[in-house]
């Protein structure tokens, strides 16, 4: 049978071994953590170009609308 002794030089190196993905992970945590803030933001950036954007679709439909009704009722007081 082969030596199945435990030592603590073993517990020891696979402890490090443990603490060293445990820091990686954290880094690529922090790493997606960034990643998910900077997404977010341009989300809400797209969202508020897009209420503007319809904001000023609103008003434009609503300035055509007041120039057709303006070319109508010329239209209408130039007819005899």
């Amino acid at each position: 049978m082969a030596d199945d002794t435990v030592t603590l030089e073993f517990i020891a190196r696979q402890l490090d071994r443990v603490v060293k993905e445990q820091a990686s992970m954290r880094a690529d945590m922090s790493s997606m953590r960034d990643d998910m803030q900077v997404m977010s933001a341009m989300l809400r950036r797209f969202d508020g170009t897009l209420d503007g954007l319809l904001h000023e679709v609103r008003a434009e439909h609503a300035r055509h609308a007041r120039v057709d009704q303006r070319l109508r009722d010329l239209e209408a007081a130039r007819e005899p």
